[in-house]
């Protein structure tokens, strides 16, 4: 059973509308004893960083998914927020985040007063893989993926990051720790692509 875990901070309804297009069998849910019981975990997010561990912490999600993540090694991935939520820390909050990949949180930020990027960077933007992985069969440097975020992480370790994506500088857009995957984009917006990459996460073993 793959679960979507329902923490009042995100956009579940386009997630599940694309799960349920590539035949997944999903279930969206607050509930302790739901998360004990699956086999895949999704964690979606949208807003602020401090609000979301807030709601984590709030829902009572702490222990359960240390022990499924950490203990049991199911799978789970984060998505925008999701993913970033996953680091450290954020320079967005002050709370720690979960820490399951070696990364912290930071804002865009442009040295040269001639770079006129936009901060967030919205739009569709291609990946960079950077090793072969599971997750990124069928996918190259020519796939593009909807984003839409202000902050991103940086990892400590290069064998984290599975692809890169250029927004001034190159920051980590897909992040791999073990059973741990996240993305910086929204792949239930990124039409055939998107469903490419939640299929690829939903035949993982």
């Amino acid at each position: 059973m793959i679960v979507i875990l329902d923490y009042k901070i995100g956009n579940i309804g386009s997630l599940l509308n694309m799960l349920k297009k590539i035949g997944a069998s999903v279930l969206v849910s607050s509930k302790i004893e739901d998360i004990e019981r699956a086999e895949k975990l999704i964690l979606p997010g949208v807003g602020a960083f401090d609000k979301g561990i807030e709601n984590l912490k709030n829902s009572g999600f702490f222990s359960v998914l240390e022990n499924k993540v950490k203990k049991e090694k199911i799978p789970i991935f984060g998505i925008c927020l999701g993913m970033e939520l996953f680091s450290k820390k954020s320079e967005e909050g002050k709370l720690a985040g979960l820490g399951w990949i070696d990364s912290e949180t930071i804002k865009f930020s442009f040295n040269s007063p001639k770079n006129n990027l936009k901060v967030p960077h919205m739009g569709w933007n291609e990946i960079n893989p950077q090793k072969n992985d599971p997750l990124l069969e069928g996918l190259n440097e020519k796939t593009r993926f909807y984003f839409a975020h202000s902050y991103h992480l940086v990892c400590s370790k290069k064998e984290n990051v599975l692809a890169l994506t250029n927004h001034g500088y190159d920051f980590p857009s897909i992040v791999r720790q073990d059973n741990i995957w996240g993305v910086q984009f929204h792949p239930e917006k990124s039409h055939n692509f998107g469903m490419r990459l939640l299929k690829n996460f939903i035949d993982l073993c």
